[in-house]
């Protein structure tokens, strides 16, 4: 049983920088990815970038590549996502998810525990 809270959302100009948090929480014995996505309207839920708790791998988006950085910190149960250069397209509401695989899945189907999402908006 892990539950996921993110934080951080809220608005930005163009080019500017904003951090995400995803806290975890419950008791588990298992490696898992976490995987953030994000969501605009009128577009489906679309993958961001994936990080795997154990070892920090990552892997990202093209859109977002060179742009956003996912990490961990396991003394504190938290994945960030380091959102940099930000452009208009990246407004949505953004999620983070936990997957049981090790796969850094892209597809939200892959995801079983999903947090409440946090608002991002990027306007002049």
């Amino acid at each position: 049983q892990v539950q996921v809270a993110e934080s951080g959302g809220g608005l930005v100009q163009p080019g500017g920088s904003l951090n995400l948090s995803c806290v975890a929480s419950g008791r588990s014995f298992r490696t898992y990815t976490i995987g953030w996505f994000r969501q605009a309207p009128g577009k489906e839920r679309e993958f961001v970038a994936a990080i795997s708790w154990n070892t920090g791998g990552t892997r990202y988006a093209e859109a977002v590549e060179g742009r956003f950085t996912a990490s961990r910190d396991n003394a504190n149960n938290a994945v960030y996502l380091h959102m940099n250069s930000l452009q208009l397209l990246d407004t949505a509401v953004y999620y983070c998810a936990i997957s049981q695989s090790l796969m850094r899945s892209s597809q939200p189907h892959d995801y079983t525990s999903w947090g409440q999402g946090t608002q991002v908006t990027v306007s002049s």
